[in-house]
């Protein structure tokens, strides 16, 4: 659909990009009674969080980038009237090991006896359970006081630690290396790995990193929805941006796909936003321009000095089974340990020497990664035929592969990367997953890999990070204005991932960047 009737049409807020947070905004601006116009490059609108069917004539309609919601606020879903629901999983994870010659493990959930007798089973007492209660119950206070900061204005340093009340939780989590607290309160080496791993997710660091990046990762892995708990979306996480642009739609935005904008200019007061589509450019005018996309991505549309480049380092595949492969470990079902987050060359140590191994240029010879199986929890994103057949799904997320290490031969590499992380898990496996992989109409394994490099190609994701940069303190630091979403230009704000509590499929960003553009027209 045409985007305006003409040149000159003008709307009170343009937003740069149809994602999630996009949406977000969108949908508040409009219910506001703003006029509102999203214009998306690509033919869909949803950005990264989307459902799709990747595998040729199969009816699998997957989360094919991101996959798990945590940091969603119901209180965006009610102020929307949002048509989106998530299940709770009820395994939260399953490590594989081998110990003293024989497949073990630990399962974390499944109620609190079962969970005690598993950390006793793989330790041989009760020490590493009590210290897991007692960190999660730290990490739990903390999740009550912050996570409710995210949609208000940012907060100051001092002002959210009077907030957190608690001056062992916020040296911990805020001032310390995260692997200090980890050393000293864990003995296990698979029980430190698997509370690390929270620190790692997109994120490339050591435990003991000094710039704490690693602290901010895992600080917005254990705060969502002031549990911590990863739901999965019903209907895969297309089925929320979809309702998010139903909303928008709903409210009176105007979503126009299939329009890249190439540049914007503002003089603080009133902007215009020149986009090109298949059939030319154009030029839409706007009183507050919102950015739903990379930092990066905002310096060249506005002519800014660029900000640090962004690297991503992680591997996404998503698979499509026959059904689940057994597990040597013939304790534990395997419908509960791919239900949760299965845990695959994640031990402490084998996580500092993949970081180091990917540190000094070279592919981790044991590549840690995650995965979980979607269809477990939410069986409505296959076909009635492929759930009758008892075909599943696994997501993987792979650890510790930054950008770099793709930069001379993406496809080679991507093939390599992607053999040895199966391999890390056929090591736990009474099967071989190959055995277990579903064919597609052309007699293809239902298998696709994604590396930080073809994430920047389909989804402009700068150097592949899925935060599209470091994440930030969810408190106001030098140049973060009230929202956390402010430029350099009075009237374009950041909306995207990129932006001060940003990062993971939230809608904060979006909300934020809305109640900032309302509070200057006085709303």
């Amino acid at each position: 659909m045409p985007a305006h009737e003409g040149p000159q049409r003008s709307y009170d807020a343009v937003i740069v990009g149809g994602g999630h947070n996009g949406l977000v905004a969108a949908a508040y601006l409009a219910r506001a009674g703003r006029s509102v116009l999203v214009l998306e490059r690509l033919g869909n609108t949803g950005g990264a969080a989307v459902s799709t069917r990747p595998f040729i004539g199969v009816d699998a309609r997957l989360s094919r980038y991101s996959y798990l919601v945590s940091l969603l606020p119901r209180k965006i879903v009610r102020d929307l009237g949002l048509d989106f629901r998530v299940r709770t999983r009820t395994v939260s994870s399953y490590t594989p090991v081998e110990r003293d010659g024989r497949p073990t493990g630990l399962l974390v959930g499944g109620g609190e006896r079962r969970t005690r007798e598993a950390f006793a089973r793989l330790t041989g007492g009760e020490s590493e359970y009590r210290a897991w209660q007692e960190f999660y119950d730290l990490t739990g206070r903390v999740a009550k006081s912050v996570f409710p900061t995210l949609t208000e204005p940012l907060p100051t340093r001092d002002e959210l630690r009077r907030r957190v009340d608690d001056e062992e939780a916020w040296r911990v989590l805020f001032e310390e290396p995260i692997g200090v607290a980890v050393e000293a309160r864990f003995a296990d080496d698979l029980v430190r790995g698997v509370v690390l791993t929270d620190a790692l997710i997109g994120t490339f660091a050591d435990a003991h990193d000094p710039s704490l990046a690693q602290n901010r990762c895992f600080l917005y892995h254990v705060i969502g929805g002031g549990t911590g708990a990863w739901d999965v979306p019903v209907g895969g996480m297309g089925a929320l941006t979809d309702a998010l642009a139903g909303a928008a739609r709903d409210a009176g935005a105007v979503l126009a796909t299939g329009h890249e904008v190439v540049g914007i200019s503002s003089d603080g007061r009133a902007a215009e936003v020149t986009y090109r589509t298949a059939d030319g450019e154009g030029v839409v005018g706007a009183r507050h321009v919102l950015v739903n996309a990379s930092p990066q991505e905002l310096a060249a549309l506005t002519g800014d000095r660029p900000p640090t480049p962004a690297e991503g380092a992680q591997l996404k595949v998503n698979m499509l089974l026959k059904r689940l492969p057994r597990l040597k470990d013939g304790e534990v079902d395997p419908r509960e340990a791919f239900s949760g987050t299965f845990h695959i060359a994640e031990g402490y140590g084998q996580l500092a020497t993949a970081h180091a191994q990917a540190a000094a240029g070279r592919l981790p010879e044991a590549p840690p990664s995650e995965i979980y199986c979607h269809s477990l929890t939410d069986p409505t994103i296959l076909g009635p035929d492929l759930v009758e057949q008892g075909y599943q799904t696994l997501t993987l997320f792979g650890l510790h592969t930054p950008a770099r290490l793709f930069d001379h031969d993406n496809d080679g590499v991507r093939e390599e990367l992607l053999a040895a992380t199966l391999a890390q898990l056929d090591a736990h496996l009474a099967e071989p997953l190959a055995d277990c992989l579903a064919t597609d109409a052309d007699g293809r394994p239902c298998i696709e890999a994604k590396t930080p490099l073809d994430l920047e190609r389909d989804l402009r994701l700068p150097g592949g990070n899925i935060f599209h940069r470091e994440l930030s303190w969810p408190y106001a630091h030098e140049d973060t204005g009230r929202w956390g979403v402010e430029t350099g230009h009075a009237n374009v704000l950041l909306c995207g991932a990129g932006a001060v509590r940003g990062g993971g499929v939230s809608g904060v960003p979006g909300h934020n960047a809305a109640m900032a553009v309302l509070e200057q027209l006085g709303d």
